[in-house]
């Protein structure tokens, strides 16, 4: 049995093309030669709304060194966490393999890379017979250095390096809200699970309960966020007995992270009420984040990645379950940090999970919390509707008359990342399908297509999931959407259909000529050569009940003029009568089939075929 001890205590476009080596050490500009240094700079000034995003699990994209596969540790797969036949853990997928495919994802337009935590993890955790590995990042016991599974800092850094050499941003996925499963109570000792424990209940100055004897005097509470306050909070025992293995009493860093009473220590949460603040997320460790020396360390953990890597932007995960008094003091300091360390754009964006289409709800982490961006959920949804449900539009309506809310509105909505899927929720073919059973390989591959010509093309930026662009397909959610790039052993994985090609996830799946690569390649291109697509207004023009001609006009911010975006959701042609501005006379095409004139002033007719889009652009000064 475990000893155990009891505590009472640029566009795409421009940068095709430019170098593929590695920078020169260091991140500072002036350490560059001349050509790397206007590479940076034009970098660092491209604002968020430019970008075209990549998500990458790094363990489930390329092996390109088998030798840390099994994260330097020795033993079975519940030591090592290595076991590529098992979808729930790790697969081998490292930062030399990233290194190695950059040309594969620059090629698809991407300019900016986001990866899930590369931190190291507790390799192996969960109850008997129903362990995983730390594979995805979320299981953190160093918040200093890259897991062994992965590589080693250096590593890191050449990544950070390659990539800048290309033009192309790095984003990082951090965690502030929990870490990995350590800590216990011996309450729960013997449990899967732990059922939370309640302030009223459990109050902070009561040993077990209301009627214990009292501890932590004169502490008035979490909500008084000051250090003489917290400094009076010493016992972390209040609603259970805290306990430690002995093995695992240093595991963490920074160092602070091993005292207990930087923990809230309650049980787990149930994702409703207090316990989604203040319980464990699925039994991680979950951060007192609102005491102030968890909010400086934090602060002085993640300026430390931009201070010795120079990355460009973090995406945060669960940022719904921490207070907001963290955000609004942890989020201006990183963002200071970036801007004196010469990165004026650096992207934030907070993971607030939400179904349907309700912008209100994220829209409050961005006023009240101050989040400058968020990812776009809605946007995800009212997609799914677009193009799996039979909905004409009026998703987007609902998403899009709603910008003003976000702080800063709509040009605020304009950095938000949007997305069609993710290793969360899983991807939207395997949703589509879901929604439409019975669908053919052939109309699944149209209607995936024209979910990315909607990503690729409406406000937003546009995020795009790794393995979406080779037409995988979910069989559900969280690790049964997240198959490997490189030929995998998972069974599981290797029986799904595939589409837009005859490969299988057996096979290595970076397929530059498929379909979906190659659209949203195209598309990539188009948005980086119009600036109406990357941070034009937009406004919606016709949508509908049922399934039919969506219509959105976006406005070049230089010259005004007008580019016509239109979607046929339906499997029919339909003809229909666009409104457009009363300056617009001609059209060109600058992706699909359009009109050339309009029918009168202020109305084009536009005729479309099934499963079909098309972007149109107004002449200027044309009659």
């Amino acid at each position: 049995m475990t000893k155990l001890i009891l505590l009472g205590l640029l566009s795409s476009a421009a940068i095709m093309g430019q170098s593929h080596g590695a920078m020169a050490a260091g991140h500072d500009i002036k350490t560059y030669d001349a050509k790397t240094q206007n590479i940076l700079q034009d970098l660092r000034a491209r604002p968020q709304s430019d970008e075209v995003i990549y998500f990458v699990l790094p363990d489930r994209f390329e092996n390109g060194d088998t030798c840390n596969d099994n994260g330097g540790i020795k033993g079975d797969r519940l030591k090592t966490g290595f076991d590529p036949s098992h979808k729930g853990f790790y697969h081998g997928g490292d930062l030399k393999g990233l290194i190695n495919r950059l040309d594969y994802i620059q090629g698809m337009g991407v300019t900016a890379i986001w990866f899930a935590p590369i931190f190291k993890n507790k390799p192996v955790q969960g109850p008997k017979n129903g362990e995983s590995a730390g594979y995805h990042g979320y299981w953190v016991t160093d918040f200093t250095s890259v897991d062994p599974h992965f590589g080693s800092n250096e590593e890191f850094k050449a990544f950070v390096d390659a990539a800048h050499a290309r033009g192309m941003k790095v984003y990082m996925d951090i965690i502030t809200n929990h870490s990995a499963d350590v800590l216990k109570t011996k309450e729960c000792a013997e449990q899967n699970q732990c059922e939370y424990r309640s302030k009223a209940d459990y109050p902070y100055t009561t040993l077990g309960g209301v009627d214990g004897p009292a501890i932590n005097e004169g502490f008035m509470g979490d909500h008084i966020q000051t250090k003489e306050n917290f400094e009076k909070l010493t016992n972390p025992n209040y609603a259970g007995t805290v306990m430690l293995a002995k093995e695992e009493a240093n595991i963490k860093k920074p160092d602070w992270m091993n005292n207990p009473i930087y923990y809230h220590n309650r049980g787990d949460t149930t994702f409703q009420n207090e316990s989604s603040q203040y319980g464990d997320f699925v039994g991680l460790d979950d951060f007192m984040t609102e005491n102030p020396v968890v909010v400086d360390g934090f602060i002085d953990v993640y300026a430390d990645w931009i201070e010795k890597y120079g990355i460009d932007g973090y995406r945060i995960d669960t940022a719904r379950h921490v207070n907001h008094q963290f955000w609004q003091k942890f989020i201006p300091a990183i963002l200071e940090k970036a801007k004196n360390k010469g990165i004026p754009n650096f992207h934030i964006f907070g993971e607030v999970y939400g179904d349907g289409v309700n912008p209100g709800y994220l829209a409050q982490f961005s006023r009240r919390d101050g989040f400058p961006a968020l990812l776009d959920f809605s946007f995800q949804a009212a997609v799914r509707q677009a193009v799996g449900q039979d909905d004409g539009g009026t998703g987007l309506r609902t998403l899009f008359s709603q910008d003003i809310l976000y702080e800063g509105g709509d040009i605020a909505a304009k950095a938000l990342p949007t997305f069609l899927g993710n290793h969360d929720m899983g991807r939207l073919s395997g949703m589509i399908k879901q929604d439409r059973p019975g669908i053919s390989n052939e109309e699944l591959l149209k209607r995936v297509q024209l979910a990315h010509a909607l990503l690729m093309t409406l406000r937003g930026v546009p995020t795009i999931y790794s393995g979406d662009e080779q037409g995988f397909v979910s069989d559900g959610n969280d690790q049964d959407a997240r198959e490997d790039m490189f030929p995998s052993k998972t069974a599981v994985y290797n029986d799904n259909v595939l589409i837009g090609t005859n490969a299988t996830t057996a096979d290595s799946n970076f397929d530059m000529g498929h379909p979906i690569y190659q659209l949203i390649s195209s598309l990539a291109d188009i948005r980086s050569q119009h600036k109406a697509l990357r941070s034009g207004d937009q406004k919606l023009r016709l949508y509908g009940e049922k399934s039919g001609i969506i219509a959105v006009s976006r406005f070049d911010p230089d010259d005004g003029s007008e580019y016509l975006l239109l979607f046929n959701s339906a499997n029919e042609n339909i003809t229909a009568n666009v409104e457009v501005d009363g300056a617009s006379m001609n059209f060109e095409n600058i992706t699909g089939s359009c009109p050339k004139k309009i029918s009168t002033t202020g109305s084009i007719k536009v005729q479309m075929a099934p499963l079909s889009f098309a972007i149109c652009r107004a002449i200027i000064g044309a009659e």
